[in-house]
């Protein structure tokens, strides 16, 4: 996570993430390189990607080049990150959903962080949000996601009930803007602090407003956190209206491929109308040595879009 941290500091990008791990030109096969490098679907179903998944082969040649690839596999729905200078990934919001239309994709849900404190105060923080609710409807957005809470801004529960009242005033705001504020979680926030009798999550759930607050569940991270995310379904029917689908190799929880790891998805995607989900997002944050994104992401469309259950 603290190479995730490093990254979000000099990029301005901010999603769901950890360590990457580059990959060469001739890669060696593993479990997750199969021969799948090419969607060949019976059909297409709608699905998603969080293009963080992608963000080294972004850097290398280009967002256009790599979100060409993306469409060829199949997706339909992409997940920026990079928001920084009112631009996703150097592009203006316009110019961004432009290239999108053009290869038959959208952004329905964006990834981006503004401060929980300022010199500036309240106010400042405030006007920032509405600036990314306003590039981000620009984009075609209809949700502005909170995607990650830095270390030195989670020391404690205290540090929680600010951020609370900060991201309520947040979903006030985007509501007023016509997008709807969501909270992405990792595991840290199931991590029940010392002398605490409920962990960040929950309380998180129960003091932030159900109307303008709506969560995207990270599969992985949940499960890492020894949590099931159907239960969590179950303590606010309805409000998880986005998903992060990523797997998890079951020897030493690296991240997988979806279909390739232990996350039971049939048992998840049977519970998608508890959930109230609208969107998900594949997402793999690292891959293993000398494998690459671009294989696993098609890996991973194809085992969804296969899928009976999806």
């Amino acid at each position: 996570m603290e190479k995730r941290r490093e990254f979000l500091k000099t990029a301005g990008a901010f999603a769901a993430g950890s360590l990457v791990v580059p990959f060469g030109c001739s890669p060696k096969k593993t479990p997750e390189d199969t021969s799948e490098k090419t969607a060949v679907p019976p059909k297409n179903k709608d699905i998603g990607i969080q293009i963080y998944t992608l963000r080294n082969e972004i850097g290398r040649d280009g967002v256009e080049s790599v979100m060409e690839k993306a469409a060829k596999a199949g997706y339909r729905w992409i997940e920026p990150y990079g928001y920084e200078d009112r631009k996703f990934l150097k592009k203006t919001p316009k110019e961004f959903k432009e290239m999108l239309s053009g290869l038959g994709m959208s952004a329905p849900s964006v990834h981006s962080v503004t401060e929980v404190s300022s010199a500036g105060g309240k106010d400042a923080i405030v006007d920032q949000m509405k600036t990314t609710a306003e590039d981000a409807l620009t984009l075609g957005a209809e949700y502005l996601v909170w995607a990650y809470l830095k270390p030195e801004d989670r020391t404690g529960m205290d540090d929680y009930k600010r951020h609370v009242e900060t991201w309520n005033k947040f979903g006030e705001v985007c509501k007023e803007a016509g997008i709807q504020f969501a909270y992405h979680n990792h595991d840290f926030e199931f991590m029940t602090f010392e002398g605490e009798a409920e962990n960040p999550y929950e309380m998180i759930m129960r003091e932030t407003d159900s109307d303008n607050v709506k969560f995207e569940l990270d599969l992985y991270w949940v499960t890492k956190a020894k949590q099931d995310p159907v239960e969590w379904f179950k303590k606010d029917p309805g409000r998880f209206h986005l998903w992060h689908v990523k797997d998890m190799y079951p020897e030493d929880e690296h991240f997988a491929p979806v279909g390739k790891g232990k996350i039971d998805f049939r048992r998840i995607f049977d519970e998608r109308n508890t959930s109230g989900m609208k969107y998900f997002f594949v997402e793999q944050d690292a891959t293993r040595e000398g494998v690459s994104p671009l294989d696993t992401m098609v890996t991973s469309w194809n085992y969804l879009n296969n899928a009976d259950f999806v």
